[in-house]
C-alpha cells in the first residue's frame, strides 16, 4: 500500500554524503553512462515546427498553452493530458475559442490522454513540454521529460517535499548536460518593473540589504468542498487529486504553491543565495471539511550575514489582502507596494516609469526565442532553491522547529507517491494536519 507518510531518517553517514553532494544547492551528476544513454534532441531552427504538449489542463496550464502558442509563429499544440477528461476537454474548448491561436491547435482524438500516466504519452509526442499538473507530480513528470530530451516550461513550485526537490536538482543537472531549455513559472522574473527594481537593489542602490518583508495575503484559492459532496465509491486518491490544493502532498500548502512567488522575491533580493535557517508560526484558524493545509503561515528567514527575510502568507476570506515587498538596506529602502515600484536610496527617489508588459507572455517569448537561437536558457538551479526555501518555511511552521538549509537539503520526509500501480485504486491514506511541537521533523 502506498503511504502518504514520511519515510525513515537516513543514517548519519548517508546524510553526510548527501550534504556534500548538494552543498552548492545543485547536484553534480557525473554518470556518463546515464547521460550517454539519453540522446539529446537537436535544436529547432527558425523554420522547423516545434510541437508543444500540455500536461495538466487546469487554468494555469491552459494559460501556458495559450502563451506558448502566441510566442512563436511556427509552433503547434499536438497533445494534451490530464488526470480527468473533463479538464482536458474544457481546456481544449477554451483554447480553440481564441482566434489568434486556434489554427495552431492540432490535437487529434488519439492525442488526448487521460489518467495518471497521461504525462508520458504527451511528453513522447512533443518537442516542448508544458508541465502544469499539481506540483506533487512535478518531480516525476520533470524527470521523464528531461530523460526524453524535451525542452520544458514548468509551473511553480517544482516539488512539495525535500526528496522531490533533490530529484528536480538531479534532473536539472542532466538537462544542462543535454543543453535543454528549462523555463520556470516564477513569472515575476519576467516583469519589466520587477526586473528594474531588483536590478537597482543588486547594483547597490540600497547598500547592503538588512531586512525584507514580503506578503501574500489573499482568500482561499480552491476551497475544500463539503464532505457530503464526495461521490460514493470514489477512492481517497481521486478525491484528493480532485481537491489537490487542500492536501500538502499535492500542493505544498498555500505557502509553497502560491506564496512561493513572494519567497522567490526574497531569494531574488539575496541573489538566490539560500538562507541559513528559519523559524515560523502557522496553523488553521478557519475549519474546513477535509484537507490538511494551514490557512496562515509567517516565516522568519536568516541569511549568513544576519540579514532577515520575513514572509506573511494567509488564505482567509473577508480579510485585508495584499501582495507586497518591502526592502530595507544600509543606504535606503524600496518597495513593491502601494506607492508602486520605488527605491529611496541616497540619491533622489527612483520610480519605475518604463513600459509595462504581460509577464506570462514575456517568459514564453524569451523561452522560445532562446530555443530558436540555439541558446536555450535554464532556470533550473534557482527554481529548485526557491521551491526548497518555501518548503523550508512550511516545515518550520508545521513542526515548530528551527529548520536549517542543510536540514532541508537532507530531509527524508517523502509526502508524494512516485507511482500508482493500481491507478485510481492505489491505496493511499488521507493525511492528517500537522501540529507544531508534536509533528516531528524527518
Amino acid at each position: 500500500m502506498t503511504q502518504l507518510t514520511a519515510t525513515s531518517v537516513a543514517s548519519d553517514s548517508t546524510a553526510s554524503s548527501r550534504r556534500d553532494f548538494l552543498k552548492a544547492g545543485a547536484v553534480a551528476v557525473a554518470i556518463p553512462a546515464v547521460i550517454a544513454s539519453i540522446a539529446p534532441r537537436a535544436y529547432a531552427a527558425g523554420s522547423d515546427k516545434l510541437k508543444i504538449g500540455l500536461v495538466g489542463c487546469g487554468g494555469r496550464g491552459s494559460g501556458a498553452a495559450r502563451e506558448a502558442l502566441s510566442a512563436d509563429p511556427n509552433v503547434e499544440l499536438v497533445a494534451m493530458g490530464d488526470a480527468f477528461g473533463e479538464n482536458l476537454n474544457g481546456s481544449l474548448r477554451n483554447l480553440l475559442a481564441v482566434d489568434t491561436i486556434k489554427a495552431k491547435i492540432k490535437v487529434d482524438d488519439d492525442h488526448k490522454f487521460v489518467g495518471l500516466d497521461a504525462y508520458k504519452k504527451v511528453i513522447d509526442s512533443c518537442d516542448v513540454a508544458l508541465l502544469c499538473s499539481p506540483p506533487g507530480f512535478r518531480p516525476v513528470h520533470f524527470k521523464y521529460a528531461v530523460e526524453a530530451g524535451k525542452h520544458i516550461f514548468t509551473e511553480k513550485p517544482m516539488a512539495t517535499d525535500g526528496p522531490g526537490v533533490r530529484s528536480i536538482m538531479e534532473s536539472v543537472e542532466i538537462s544542462k548536460q543535454k543543453k535543454l531549455g528549462i523555463c520556470a513559472g516564477f513569472c515575476w522574473r519576467y516583469d519589466n518593473a520587477k526586473r528594474a527594481f531588483f536590478e537597482q537593489i543588486q547594483n547597490g542602490a540600497l547598500g547592503e540589504v538588512k531586512a525584507v518583508f514580503g506578503t501574500y495575503l489573499t482568500s482561499p484559492v480552491k476551497p475544500m468542498p463539503p464532505a457530503a459532496s464526495r461521490p460514493e465509491g470514489i477512492s481517497n486518491l481521486e478525491w484528493m487529486v480532485r481537491n489537490w490544493y487542500n492536501y500538502t502532498w499535492l500542493s505544498g500548502d498555500g505557502l509553497v504553491e502560491q506564496a512561493v512567488h513572494t519567497v522567490d522575491w526574497l531569494a531574488w533580493v539575496f541573489q538566490d543565495q539560500p538562507p541559513v535557517s528559519c523559524t515560523a508560526v502557522g496553523g488553521r484558524q478557519i475549519p474546513q471539511e477535509g484537507g490538511n493545509i494551514f490557512d496562515h503561515i509567517e516565516v522568519n528567514y536568516v541569511w549568513a550575514n544576519e540579514s532577515r527575510g520575513f514572509l506573511a502568507q494567509r488564505q482567509t476570506p473577508g480579510c485585508h489582502n495584499e501582495n507586497n515587498l518591502y526592502v530595507l538596506g544600509t543606504k535606503g529602502s524600496g518597495q513593491l507596494g502601494p506607492r508602486g515600484t520605488v527605491i529611496n536610496g541616497e540619491k533622489e527617489e527612483w520610480k519605475y516609469k518604463g513600459p509595462g508588459n504581460n509577464m506570462y507572455q514575456t517568459e514564453h517569448d524569451e523561452f522560445f526565442k532562446a530555443i530558436r537561437d540555439g541558446k536555450p536558457f535554464n532556470n533550473g538551479d534557482r527554481m529548485a532553491k526557491s521551491t526548497l526555501m518555501g518548503i523550508m518555511g512550511r516545515t518550520a511552521a508545521y513542526t515548530g522547529k528551527q529548520i536549517t538549509w542543510e536540514m532541508m537539503l537532507n530531509s527524508q520526509e517523502s509526502l508524494a507517491p512516485t507511482s500508482f500501480p493500481d491507478g485510481w485504486k492505489t491505496q493511499v491514506e488521507i493525511p492528517k494536519m500537522a501540529m507544531p511541537g508534536i509533528t516531528p521533523f524527518v
